[in-house]
């Protein structure tokens, strides 16, 4: 099975604080291993303080969002494709070259999220993450409520998962 353009969704029992909730967005994916971006995970600072140029091209509010616990300091662009074979209905852009004027609205992700081979294929037998189609508007999505959202629209009990509780032991 090959994952890019699918997306992670985080089982409600994975506690590593990496990963916890999370909606990663799987760009690669191969015998070698895998790389995502995590969706959902907004800091509080200002993309254009980063990013001079971008200002205009950036999805409002225009923060950085964390994209993975590897090579924070590398910034990923997620922008809206025209192109129906892209990857979930997106375009990866490189944020440290000057936009030009026909550059699409981006998100800006600091870091990735990356697996060696065999890693997430065993992440995925021991049950904890669900591997969902992604939309093109998950990437643009209120970060808060992604994860719930995701879920939700999935039919039968999986849908159900998307109201699970923070905390189960307080029901």
């Amino acid at each position: 099975m090959t994952l890019p353009g699918k997306l992670l969704v985080a089982a409600p029992m994975l506690e590593d604080p990496n990963f916890y909730r999370t909606v990663v967005l799987i760009v690669e994916h191969n015998e070698d291993g895998a790389v995502g971006i995590v969706l959902n995970r907004a800091t509080e600072d200002p993309a254009a303080k980063y990013l001079p140029g971008w200002e205009e091209h950036l999805v409002p509010p225009g923060l950085v969002h964390s994209g993975g616990p590897v090579q924070p300091e590398v910034a990923i662009g997620l922008g809206r494709s025209t192109d129906p074979a892209a990857l979930a209905g997106l375009v990866l852009v490189d944020p440290s070259e000057p936009p030009d004027v026909a550059a699409p609205k981006i998100r800006v992700y600091a870091g990735y999220s990356g697996w060696s081979g065999g890693q997430l294929e065993e992440e995925l037998a021991a049950g904890t993450w669900f591997v969902l189609e992604a939309a093109p508007d998950d990437a643009f999505a209120h970060p808060d409520r992604l994860w719930s959202q995701v879920l939700r629209r999935q039919p039968g009990l999986l849908g159900a998962i998307g109201l699970y509780p923070d905390d189960a032991r307080l029901n």
